[in-house]
């Protein structure tokens, strides 16, 4: 059976299970073949190790596919970096309550993704991501470039769009940069998507993403995005847009749902994914002609211009990155406070982001 993570369920039906050593194979107690549903409607599966040695590989497959594992112990001969999560059990300490703010949901999502980066099958050899942010802050771009520094498992360059911001302004934060930076300058009334292409017209990386300035990003960020791409074979990949910090309420949501009502699932196929989190090869973003030269908008148009060409988009989870909404001016995206607010599965007073975030 082939599994990844896509149509993972945030809210399983179905508590743990056994996943055991019998006849020379790994298996379900009590479902000889699970589909994927059968999966996907546990809680997780509870590791019963064999007294000898046997493969990791129907483990690691379940690992990879998402699907919570956890285990008592672990004999000494299944690797540390397996045994470490498996027996970590902090994300069974809440109990399910089947809502959608249930923060045991969100503890689960958390350590199947823990899992995923761990057992994700290795590139021969790792792509090079540009990442390419337009900038009218330069107040932010040291806190940014910072960020994308501390991205693991990827190799990256940034190109930045400086939107009406002399070199001179950032140039600490860019010469302090590990990473391979280069820029453009653009005056203050070329539209926001001109600037975009423009500095990524000086992309060479295998991949093109768009990185917004004010928002925060984990360090599992670009690897979770190429990840996704590669168990999705999806053209354009993209988060949730799932976490808000409300900047002048010191307030943290978590969203799960549109202000419809409707469901606001990740590990689907979707029209609508997190603009500051579009990934896709730098082949498609030529294809797709870049982001239209509009003030605002942007990630809207260019989502639409490229399903309108066919592309397959796939919106994988949001738990690594949090948006930062101050006032409605200061953005592109004009939403009042009051609409997160309105929309909020769950609130926290503070910077209270995903674990995923890593944030201090």
């Amino acid at each position: 059976m082939s599994l990844t993570p896509c149509g993972f369920a945030r809210t399983p039906e179905k508590g743990l299970a056994r996943l055991l050593w019998r006849d020379g194979e790994w298996v379900v107690d009590g479902q000889e073949e699970p589909g994927e549903a059968a999966l996907r409607a546990l809680r997780g599966l509870e590791v019963d190790w064999p007294e000898q040695r046997v493969p990791l590989d129907g483990v690691m497959r379940m690992a990879a596919a998402g699907v919570p594992l956890t285990s008592s112990g672990a004999p000494s001969w299944v690797p540390e970096e397996l045994r470490e999560p498996l027996t970590d059990h902090s994300w069974l300490a809440h109990e399910p309550d089947g809502t959608a703010r249930c923060l045991a949901d969100l503890r689960r999502e958390e350590h199947s993704i823990r899992l995923r980066r761990l057992a994700a099958p290795r590139r021969p050899a790792q792509p090079l991501v540009s990442v390419v942010m337009a900038t009218k802050r330069p107040e932010y771009v040291a806190s940014a470039l910072g960020q994308m520094a501390r991205q693991r498992g990827v190799r990256a360059e940034v190109v930045l769009g400086l939107h009406g911001v002399a070199f001179e302004r950032v140039r600490e934060a860019v010469e302090g940069c590990p990473l391979p930076v280069s820029w453009v300058e653009a005056d203050a009334g070329v539209p926001f998507g001109e600037v975009l292409n423009r500095a990524a017209a000086r992309a060479g990386g295998d991949y093109v993403t768009k990185w917004d300035d004010d928002d925060w990003y984990g360090p599992g960020h670009l690897s979770d995005l190429l990840m996704a791409a590669a168990y999705s074979g999806a053209d354009v990949v993209g988060m949730t847009g799932e976490f808000f910090y409300l900047e002048p309420l010191n307030l943290t949501i978590r969203r799960t749902t549109f202000a419809s009502g409707a469901s606001y699932p990740s590990e689907v196929w979707a029209d609508h994914i997190a603009g500051g989190t579009i990934l896709l090869s730098r082949e498609k973003f030529q294809e797709i002609g870049g982001f239209p030269a509009l003030h605002s908008a942007v990630d809207r148009e260019f989502l639409k211009a490229a399903t309108g060409l066919g592309a397959r988009v796939y919106r994988t989870h949001g738990l690594g990155y949090v948006l930062r909404r101050g006032l409605s001016e200061q953005h592109t995206w004009q939403l009042p406070l009051a609409h997160f607010v309105k929309v909020a599965a769950n609130q926290w007073h503070g910077f209270r982001p995903s674990l995923l975030m890593e944030a201090a």
